[in-house]
């Protein structure tokens, strides 16, 4: 179950990073936010086992940090 569990925390991140490539165009506190989410999102995957509840919580609190960066 390990191995399946780094392979989907590896897509993810994969995911989030080329999603990246589509912020050429946004504020910069656009692209913050979009960058706090995808770490939140892999962080709180990260420490909450895998868990879905967990990435999605992260995404959401990263993504508020990454928002009020340099605001």
């Amino acid at each position: 179950m390990n191995k399946i569990q780094g392979l989907t925390r590896g897509a993810i991140a994969m995911v989030l990073l080329i999603g990246l490539t589509a912020c050429s165009g946004m504020s910069q506190q656009g692209k913050n936010t979009a960058v706090g989410a995808g770490i939140g999102a892999v962080g709180g995957s990260v420490l909450t086992g895998g868990s879905a509840a967990g990435a999605i919580g992260g995404a959401v609190v990263g993504g508020v940090i990454g928002h009020e960066i340099k605001k």
